[in-house]
Formats: C-alpha cells, structure tokens, sequence
C-alpha cells in the first residue's frame, strides 16, 4: 500500500497586486508543517508540486524545514489551481469597479469571498460551461488525471507528497467519498471541502490494490493557533 500526502500550500498575498507569493506566515506554516511531519518519521520518496508559484515556493520551504528530505522536486501543472479570476469576472452582475478592484487585489475580503462563492457555484453547477476557459467538469478531470500519476508514483510502501491547491484536494476528496459523477452532487461535495481548507494542512490518501481511498483530511493540528488560516 502506497500513501499519496496532499498538501495545500501556504498563505498566499491576497490583497497584493501578486497574490501568487507565499506571505510571510505562509512560509512559516510550509516549514512547520514538514517539520512535523519529518517528526513523525514520514520520509516522502517523491515530492510533486503545482505548477504555481505559491506551490513551488511551498515544496522549496518544506524542503527547509525537512532538511532531511533530499528529494528533488517534480513539477505537475495538472495540479494547478482553478482560474478563479477567470471563473470570478465570467459572473453576470459583474460591475467594472468589481473587475478593477479584482485585478489589482483591491476587494474588500469579505466582499471577495461572497463573490468568489457565488461564482464557484455556478462555474461548477456545469450549466455555463461555455463561459469559462476550463469548465468544473474538465478540472475534475485533470485532478483525476493528476491522482492517478502521483498514485503511481507512490507505489507499494511508498510515499509521495503532494503541493497544490485547496480547489484540487476538494476535488480529489469529492471523487474519494464516493458521492459519484452526477454533477450537481460531485460539485456540492466539492464546495464542502473547498470551504474549510486549512492552509498547510494535510489529506492523506492511501493507495492499494482497490484503488485509492480517503483517509484523512484537512489534518492541521501541527500548526500553532496563529498558523491556522484558511486563505
């Protein structure tokens, strides 16, 4: 039995003209977490990352704060995150003060996430598809995709660590609970998960000779109580 550690990566810097850069806590959370991990005896043999920056630079500070891992990094853009601009500004009731504001990082947070949920909504609900550059459906798939490569990079008794995105872990733990392909129960299942995503948190999944299943989610006890953020 091989074991697959999902990753999301750390804090991000939401509010600045570039959001794809690990914020300062964000560092501390990617060095903490393996860490601990480290702490408990994990010896990853594999270490993939999304294709982002915020995903890189968290892989380059577990690395840090792992220093007993001496992996070489293995980039997977399947692991990159939803376009949630494009998914945010193809919203109907759009204003342009809305689409300035989101691309300078300007919108207020709260205001920024009533938003960004509306928008997921209807992005994964796959009544739009041809709105957006990549549809939900077509996300789901390229995780999949992204699981099954990652799976057999693990093997038996083998162990590969995963940074990417709260978006692809939501959507590898709706396709792991079984809820089925039916879309409207695979993207509300997607948005349960989507929602509570810890930033450097930890969802393991076990692969066997049945396929792979969800063992645990969201693990963030090794974060200190001002580590734990959610975006």
């Amino acid at each position: 039995m091989g074991v697959l550690m999902l990753v999301r990566h750390g804090q991000a810097s939401f509010g600045t003209a570039d959001y794809d850069v690990l914020s300062s806590r964000g560092v501390r959370q990617s060095r903490k977490v393996a860490e601990t991990l480290a702490g408990y005896g994990v010896c990853p043999t594999t270490l993939i990352h999304g294709g982002m920056r915020r995903q890189l630079e968290t892989a380059e500070q577990m690395l840090v704060g792992a220093a007993a891992w001496k992996l070489e990094p293995e980039t997977d853009a399947r692991w990159r995150e939803l376009d949630h601009l494009a998914v945010m500004n193809a919203y109907p009731t759009l204003t342009d003060q809305d689409r300035t504001q989101l691309a300078t990082g300007g919108m207020d947070l709260r205001a920024f996430f009533e938003l960004y949920s509306k928008a997921t909504a209807r992005w994964a609900s796959g009544a739009y598809d041809d709105d957006y550059p990549e549809s939900f459906a077509a996300f789901v798939g390229r995780v999949r995709d992204a699981i099954g490569h990652a799976a057999r990079t693990a093997g038996e008794r083998r162990t590969a660590v995963v940074v990417t995105s709260g978006g692809p872990i939501a959507a590898a733990c709706a396709m792991l609970t079984e809820v089925g392909e039916e879309p409207r129960r695979l993207s509300a299942a997607w948005a349960r998960f989507n929602a509570v995503m810890v930033n450097a948190s930890v969802t393991r999944v076990v692969v066997g000779s049945s396929g792979a299943r969800l063992l645990t989610f969201n693990e963030h006890a090794a974060l200190d109580r001002e580590l734990v953020t959610y975006r």
